[in-house]
């Protein structure tokens, strides 16, 4: 188990909460927000340290569930330098090796957001983000900040993915992917291989860990976070081993 001291005081810093609101997760119940005033500095000190304690970021909110009575989102991230790709793994970082990988700022380009919109419509037409909108896009993935950055996925010069994330002092923190949803790319598992990508990135810039937000044991959605292993949860301020469903402490 290990403990964190952020670095940034969080003590006098300004936080909100949302009124309560549909979960978007489970089925049922009621979600609230946490999140920091959008008034205060957004810069790298304070960002690090609130990632410390389980804060996400959406556009230029950080925030992080607060939902009384319900404990079920979990903050998880990936020791890099312990993290052992399963053979799946293996054969899925194979299977992608002719893709070119292209790190850009977190501007908004019109060829992502063609494919974000094609993302959205065929495959999460029945989320919260659907429909898709140019300003929508803007205000969740575009951010003018040193640390918020895009990684693309390209066959040739066909753009096949995008993945915004944030670098931080102690990690990558995976914000969202989307990718072209034509079923001839279903066996290059797009999403999972964004995610070794940011733990093979993070590996060679010697950063600890890759942040992968909330896990929610009972979401069938979030189960895929469950094949990254080993896998760190958040427990109070301490984040601890996550043990395979059997295991013992």
């Amino acid at each position: 188990m290990s403990s964190n001291a952020p670095r940034q005081p969080i003590r006098d810093l300004r936080f909100f909460l949302t009124v309560p609101h549909a979960c978007s997760y489970l089925q049922g119940r009621e979600a609230t927000t946490l999140f920091l005033d959008p008034q205060e500095s957004h810069g790298q000190g304070i960002y690090d340290s609130l990632a410390l304690l389980g804060f996400r970021r959406s556009g230029r909110h950080l925030y992080r569930p607060h939902c009384e009575g319900c404990s079920a989102c979990v903050s998880v991230r990936i020791p890099v330098d312990a993290f052992a790709p399963g053979r799946s793994q293996r054969r899925l970082a194979k299977r992608n090796a002719d893709l070119r990988l292209f790190e850009r700022p977190a501007l908004f380009d019109g060829e992502h957001y063609v494919l974000y919109e094609r993302y959205i419509r065929l495959r999460h037409w029945d989320g919260d983000m659907y429909p898709p909108s140019r300003e929508q896009y803007r205000t969740f993935l575009t951010l003018e900040e040193p640390y918020s950055r895009l990684l693309e996925f390209r066959l040739g010069e066909r753009l096949l993915a995008v993945s915004a994330f944030d670098r931080l002092e102690h990690g990558l923190s995976a914000i969202y992917t989307f990718f072209d949803p034509d079923p001839a790319f279903d066996r290059r598992s797009l999403g999972t291989f964004a995610v070794l990508s940011l733990v093979e990135a993070a590996h060679r810039e010697g950063l600890p860990h890759v942040y992968l937000g909330y896990w929610i044991r009972e979401c069938r959605k979030m189960s895929y976070k469950e094949a990254y292993r080993p896998l760190e949860v958040l427990e109070g301020r301490h984040w601890r081993r996550l043990m395979p469903t059997g295991s013992s402490p």
